[in-house]
């Protein structure tokens, strides 16, 4: 199995997102679970794939030329792969994957998890998307997408798309139990 993770390429964060990052590394790394992620070598990106690598996992970076070119990679992950841009970067980390998990992050973070959900949504990713709710980091996010389905811009059913845990454990958890969500996602896509 293969999971992406988003997450944040600053290092000026709360500790606590330092420490969640290392221990999904570990966590996913033990269970034998393949990373592919943003390729950075600094931030939540380069403490997951530091923490991947010293549980002896495999982890793949996927990274734009000209972030690699600025020196913005991971030097020491299993494999990576150079993409000409920030779309074939997130189309290659996605369409590579089994499950999804977000952990906090910048914009960059945001924008790939809500493509994740649109694409869960009109049935083109099939896995779980799960978000690491680290010291409630996605909580107001999480509020919107609410505002959202009570506004009809979403079904309820597509508050189904993403599960939300609080631990790095739960991460594991969440993939391991994932049930799949709705056969025809592209029935329930259009809003009338």
């Amino acid at each position: 199995m293969t999971v992406c993770v988003f997450a944040a390429s600053s290092s000026r964060i709360d500790p606590v997102y330092v420490e969640a990052a290392s221990r999904l590394g570990h966590l996913l790394a033990s269970e034998n679970m393949d990373v592919i992620y943003g390729g950075g070598g600094i931030g939540l990106m380069g403490v997951l794939a530091d923490a991947v690598i010293s549980a002896k996992g495999k982890v793949t970076g996927v990274i734009p030329g000209f972030m690699y070119e600025e020196g913005w990679g991971h030097q020491g992950i299993t494999e990576m792969i150079i993409t000409s841009d920030m779309g074939e970067r997130k189309k290659k980390m996605i369409g590579d994957a089994d499950a999804i998990v977000a952990l906090p992050g910048g914009v960059g973070t945001l924008e790939e998890l809500t493509e994740a959900i649109t694409l869960k949504q009109l049935g083109f990713f099939k896995g779980p998307v799960v978000i690491l709710n680290t010291l409630g980091f996605y909580s107001n996010l999480l509020l919107f997408l609410e505002d959202m389905i009570k506004g009809s811009f979403l079904r309820r059913e597509h508050g189904s798309i993403w599960s939300v845990v609080n631990t790095p454990g739960e991460v594991i958890t969440a993939i391991k139990d994932y049930k799949g969500w709705l056969d025809d996602p592209r029935k329930y896509a259009k809003i009338y």
